[in-house]
């Protein structure tokens, strides 16, 4: 047998970031091959998100709009690569400009001639959203950020004419509500089959999702060592499918509870996924080597790894249930031959104790199995439910997340800073670009704030904003000078937005591009009447530059992002959610525990990086086993509620919570407490008269094993007293 702990920290570097995939082939040793060989999906974003911007600077030309460059930059912020994505961050880019309108005129209005009034207001205001948005998922956290530095350009503009700050409100939100319609109209034009393609697309999502994690499941069950190492890597795909339905959903327009069963779905692999792992460490404890399991499992095995082909070639789901309803029954058949067995062993004195011992341990890993095949049960039935409407259903499901509130009054906290100090200078200088400098500082301090790493965000959104100016120089200088009509103009912009797109549709140059084709426009600052002078080039460019840049500044100087105590954090919130397990009334549900572990454990992949160090290995396998402990200590307490065990081994359960309730991972006391209920339950079981009751006792000596186990191999990542570090 393998131990579960020494197998995940064997390999160093065996994660892998994941990468999108791509077309068979399509791997080129270009060093530009997104620029030079793009895919079709990407080119076709490129020249949409172009066509959209260049329509929508026209119309603001067109209307003389004093501004017209914020139009395709709004295209730009809201152009995303899924149909979904694109309406939902419109939908909530609406509501966070309505919001930003309405403050900008309260804090003009409030605090008008006052400058040490109002900046420190709109410091607090920003800072506000940056931190209720780091506390929400997908665009709703864009529309909070949204709403602050919105407020942040619409006042800061008005600061030189404060009368007419409603005119100033009125033209920035026409503006934004000008580049979403043209953004949506051209998008909504090549968007063919748009519902039936996001049915499919979530129905391919979740049948890889239920492929990858049976065909791990069953290399576990098999007795593959690197398995562990693999299955872990598939909690964040999970989460990452889990935020996609949300897109897909919009995408399908008026639909029913789809979302939400595949959102079911996803909680349900995760747990299957779980059970897996658990079902590992109870291959080391219990004997194996016995005919009835061994034959049971490998059916169990064969069934898991030919469930893709059966999916992928659209097998009725009922058929595939049918098989699996006929294993889970071989599984109970199992229980109750051992059972007989052990009543018949009872007159038999002939029979030994290690005989009972084995057909305890039969029973116990059928039962595994038996809630194993569950989970997988319920998996399907979801994913079913998922693909088509079913009337009159009102079922409702979210995945919860892990909340880090000092990371979120850290993100608002130096966006406070950045304003107030930007306004500082401004008032120190009396810079007369110094307005526009605030403005974009306000900018890369909402659109970063909220990002996990935001040093690293903002450093390559620089790069971004060098390579527009750069771009914009060659075009100011020498194109645009020689224009004079609306197609010109059109054919000179063209190009180099539509390398803007593509570099955003590449993971690598992403983040640059995000600057690039915000910026581009507003360096370019395309008139009705004239052409942006030499000067006036200079001196705005600077201030963008000099913004950005004094962004970056702050998010390095202040309160800096640290893996290593975003860590810290996270074992102590492990460790007080344990606790919170043990003794909080209701009864947490799985799927909340389930979705803030998958959360913690994605972002410690995502931080890190190809070649993480043993240290966030022996991280992510703590995360994993915390989550495993979490998942049967529920299973427990629902035992206990059942009240359907002999009064000692609820005595005996009840001490495993108690310790568990008071846990602070010193000593092993908690981990001794499941050991000796295991011991007691095991002696209890054999002389239990009552079935029903030696069935809920075998179920409890499963989870306990598992406890017991996890703590003990991972008592130096459970002691949040002091750093972790592996060895």
């Amino acid at each position: 047998m393998f131990s579960l702990s020494s197998l995940v920290l064997a390999r160093i570097g065996s994660l892998r970031t994941l990468r999108p995939l791509g077309r068979p082939g399509s791997q080129s040793k270009l060093p530009l091959a997104w620029l030079l060989a793009p895919t079709p999906a990407a080119f076709g974003f490129a020249v949409c998100s172009t066509i959209a911007a260049l329509l929508s600077l026209v119309i603001a030309l067109w209307m003389e709009l004093d501004d017209p460059q914020w139009a395709p930059m709004t295209v730009w912020i809201v152009a995303q690569g899924s149909r979904g994505e694109s309406l939902s961050k419109a939908r909530w880019r609406l509501v966070g400009t309505g919001v930003g309108v309405v403050m900008s005129i309260t804090l003009i209005s409030a605090f008008n001639q006052h400058a040490w009034l109002f900046f420190p207001a709109l410091a607090l205001w920003l800072g506000g959203c940056c931190t209720l948005a780091t506390l929400v998922r997908n665009f709703r956290s864009y529309a909070l950020v949204l709403a602050g530095y919105t407020t942040c350009i619409i006042a800061l503009g008005a600061i030189p004419d404060p009368e007419n700050v409603f005119m100033t409100a009125m033209s920035r939100a026409t503006y934004i509500v000008l580049g979403i319609v043209c953004e949506s109209t051209v998008a909504g034009l090549f968007a063919h089959n748009l519902g039936q393609t996001a049915r499919r697309n979530m129905r391919d999502k979740l049948r890889t999702a239920l492929n990858n994690v049976s065909t791990s499941v069953s290399s576990l069950l098999s007795g593959d060592k690197e398995a562990l190492i693999r299955s872990r890597t598939l909690f964040g795909p999970i989460l990452t499918i889990n935020d996609q339905i949300e897109f897909s959903e919009i995408e399908m327009g008026p639909h029913g509870r789809e979302g939400d069963h595949a959102r079911a779905a996803l909680s349900a692999v995760s747990v299957l996924l779980s059970r897996g792992l658990g079902m590992a460490v109870r291959l080391q404890y219990v004997q194996t080597d016995q005919p009835a399991f061994r034959a049971t499992s490998a059916r169990v095995s064969e069934f898991l790894s030919g469930l893709s082909a059966r999916l992928n070639g659209d097998e009725p789901i009922r058929l595939i249930l049918r098989d699996l309803q006929l294993l889970r029954a071989e599984c109970h058949q199992q229980i109750v031959d051992a059972l007989t067995h052990e009543i018949g062993s009872v007159f038999d004195p002939s029979d030994d104790h290690s005989q009972l011992t084995a057909l305890l341990d039969g029973r116990i890993l059928h039962n595994a199995l038996d809630e194993l095949l569950g989970e997988l049960e319920q998996g399907l039935r979801e994913y079913d439910a998922s693909q088509h409407f079913i009337k009159g259903d009102q079922f409702h499901f979210r995945l919860p997340t892990h909340m880090d509130k000092r990371e979120a009054l850290y993100n608002g906290v130096r966006a406070a800073v950045a304003i107030t100090s930007a306004g500082l200078i401004w008032e120190c200088t009396a810079w007369d670009m110094g307005l526009g400098f605030i403005t974009f500082v306000a900018i890369v301090c909402g659109l970063f704030a909220t990002r996990e790493n935001p040093v690293v965000a903002t450093t390559q959104f620089m790069v971004g904003s060098l390579w527009a100016a750069f771009v914009s120089f060659f075009l100011v200088f020498f194109v645009l000078p020689t224009q004079a009509n609306y197609e010109m103009l059109v054919a000179s912009l063209a190009l180099p937005m539509i390398a803007g797109g593509l570099a955003a549709r590449n993971a690598a140059t992403a983040l640059h591009s995000a600057a690039y084709t915000l910026l581009l426009p507003n360096f370019v600052h395309p008139l009705n009447q004239g052409r942006m002078n030499e000067v006036a080039w200079f001196n705005s460019t600077l201030a963008v530059l000099l913004g950005v840049f004094f962004a970056v500044l702050i998010f390095r100087a202040v309160l800096p992002f640290n893996n290593a105590a975003e860590r810290w954090r996270m074992r102590r919130a492990i460790l007080r959610d344990l606790r919170t397990l043990a003794s909080s009334e209701p009864l947490p549900e799985t799927r909340e525990w389930i979705g803030r572990n998958i959360d913690r454990f994605s972002r410690l992949i995502r931080h890190a990086g190809p070649t993480p160090s043993p240290t966030i290995e022996g991280c992510l396998q703590g995360t994993l086993a915390a989550m495993t402990i979490g998942l049967n200590i529920i299973r427990l307490r629902a035992l206990l509620k059942r009240n359907q065990v002999p009064p000692a081994a609820r005595r005996a359960i009840e001490i495993v919570m108690k310790r568990m309730s008071n846990f602070t991972g010193l000593y092993g006391h908690t981990a001794r407490a499941a050991r000796e209920a295991t011991i007691a339950l095991r002696t209890m079981e054999t002389t239990e008269p009552n079935i029903a009751k030696r069935i809920e006792l075998t179920r409890a000596i499963a989870y306990l094993i598992v406890v017991s186990h996890e703590l003990e191999v991972n008592a130096v990542f459970l002691d949040a007293s002091k750093p972790y570090k592996a060895v």
